[in-house]
């Protein structure tokens, strides 16, 4: 059996993996969602000097607390950015690093590399104009659709999403990755695509080729861009594959 840490994408906390961590353990794992610093329940703990430094030592700080051993380290959106700083950190802690609808940052890159600048340079915006500078309120739903498949989420869901959501530390978005940022070689590198990454991979976008060639083995699901709220069974299934 596993031991999935379970990191949610931004604006998120360990509540949007309830339903999957609960499904993985009805299967025998031990699944552990993670809260990072300044969301849902941790909001009093950010700052203006929050940033992705501070999430990377919140993974690699509650893996070692716990002394967590052969971990299933999982990535949803966001995520991968700190994931993969932790993943460079954690030596042979980490079994297995997982990537959903998301892939691993190289060093030096930052979130709004990932935008276009019109709308990264919304993003400033919104942080200058409502974020008191530091916090980035969750965008509409229609500015997140342009870049990220709403496909599963019903009113019902996108209701809760809206309403549990917290603004993400800015400084998250804006630090660029630093070094060491690669596992061990025999760390296991999953990644899980959804509706529109599966577009990217197959049509063979350059700076996403390494993924789709070993040592990475590619599941697809047919959800959007949040499976764990759209799809947590289906998602549970594809992570419990994954290690068997």
């Amino acid at each position: 059996m596993a031991t999935y840490v379970l990191v949610p994408g931004a604006w998120l906390g360990a509540w949007a993996w309830e339903d999957t961590a609960r499904a993985l353990r009805e299967r025998g794992h031990t699944a552990l969602p993670l809260t990072l610093t300044g969301l849902a329940e941790l909001t009093d703990r950010g700052g203006p000097r929050t940033d992705l430094d501070t999430h990377i030592a919140d993974i690699t700080g509650f893996v070692e607390r716990n002394d967590l051993r052969d971990v299933t380290l999982v990535a949803h959106s966001y995520a991968a950015a700190p994931v993969t700083g932790a993943a460079g950190r954690l030596g042979d802690r980490l079994e297995r690093v997982v990537y959903v609808d998301s892939a691993p940052f190289a060093a030096g890159m930052c979130m709004l590399d990932l935008m276009p600048p019109q709308a990264a340079d919304q993003l400033r915006q919104q942080v200058s104009a409502s974020g008191d500078g530091w916090r980035l309120p969750m965008p509409s739903f229609e500015f997140l659709g342009l870049s990220s498949s709403l496909d599963g989420l019903d009113e019902d869901q996108r209701a809760v999403l809206r309403a549990r959501a917290t603004p993400q530390p800015f400084g998250t978005y804006t630090q660029r990755l630093a070094g060491p940022v690669e596992p061990g070689s025999g760390v296991d590198r999953v990644l899980v695509a959804c509706h529109d990454f599966t577009g990217l991979l197959d049509a063979g976008v350059p700076m996403l080729a390494f993924v789709n060639q070993p040592p990475w083995r590619r599941f697809d699901l047919l959800t959007g861009h949040w499976p764990m709220l759209s799809a947590p069974a289906e998602l549970a299934g594809v992570l419990d594959t994954a290690v068997s």
